[in-house]
Parts: structure tokens; C-alpha cells; sequence
């Protein structure tokens, strides 16, 4: 555990936790562990990038790098994994609504540790959170976004 986790309180979420709050599957999977949960305030998620990850196939030949979008999609993700695995949402599905100020600061590469940082700025049927994304430190990625909860039979 980091010193950052260590020293916030909250909840955490293992690889079966993040698949028990969002829908999302293989190939599609981008979370894989949430280390601190702070309820309705922030949290920061985990995505290992792997040189297996199918996108590098075609992202680029001979010199790989992670699609700023799923970047995006991973902090998405995590956003999403955190409020829905809180009591109460197990029939909601969120679905984007709007990316604004996105910035793309570095490249992301096979063997990069992603650690998203994610605060919720307003929260509702039609949300919003602020993401930053770090490799070792250095911001690599940020955007806000916003998102609706919708029931999963509406989806």
C-alpha cells in the first residue's frame, strides 16, 4: 500500500470489486485496483499497462503508446467504480456525458503505472469529477468530465 493510501481514509477495491461495480469486460477493463475511497469526495484507481494490451497492435507499430481516449476511459472508469460500488447504485449504469479540458502531457507506454486522481466536483443523476493521471509522479493526462446514472434497464 502507498504512502498516499495509508495516510486517507476510506475503502479500497480489488480487481473483483471494480467487476462487481461496472460492466465493463476484457478487452475493455480499464481499472484494475482502487486504493483509497474517500465517499463522494475522491479517489485513486490503478491501471497497469501491459505490453499485451490489444491496442498497442495497431498504437503504434514499433513504438507503443496508450490512445489519450482511453486514458479518458480509465479515469472514467474509476470514477464510476468508486460511487457505483457504494450501496445503492447495483440497478444504475453511468454513461459520459461531455469531456472538457482534456490535456495530454506525456506519452503512456508499455510497463507505465497509471494512478488516476479523481475528485467528484458535483454529484447526482447528471455528475461531475476531475481526473488527473500520473506515471511516477508526472501528470500525464487531466480532464473533466461529466457523466448521467441511468437505471440499467433504460441502458
Amino acid at each position: 500500500m502507498s504512502a498516499e493510501a495509508a495516510a486517507a481514509p476510506g475503502r479500497t477495491l480489488d480487481i473483483m470489486g471494480v467487476k462487481k461495480a461496472i460492466p465493463h469486460r476484457y478487452p475493455f477493463l480499464l481499472v484494475d485496483r482502487i486504493e483509497v475511497i474517500e465517499e463522494d469526495k475522491r479517489c485513486i484507481g490503478i491501471k497497469m499497462v501491459t505490453a499485451n494490451e490489444h491496442f498497442f497492435e495497431g498504437h503504434f507499430p514499433g513504438q507503443p503508446v496508450m490512445p489519450g481516449v482511453l486514458i479518458i476511459e480509465s479515469m472514467a472508469q474509476t470514477a464510476c467504480a468508486m460511487l457505483l460500488s457504494k450501496g445503492g447504485f447495483e440497478n444504475k449504469i453511468a454513461f459520459f456525458m461531455g469531456i472538457d479540458e482534456a490535456k495530454f502531457r506525456a506519452p503512456v507506454t508499455p510497463g507505465c503505472v497509471l494512478k488516476h486522481h479523481i475528485e467528484i466536483l458535483r454529484l447526482g443523476r447528471a455528475g461531475k469529477f476531475r481526473g488527473e493521471s500520473f506515471v511516477d509522479g508526472k501528470m500525464v493526462a487531466e480532464a473533466t468530465m461529466t457523466f448521467a446514472l441511468v437505471d440499467k434497464a433504460q441502458a
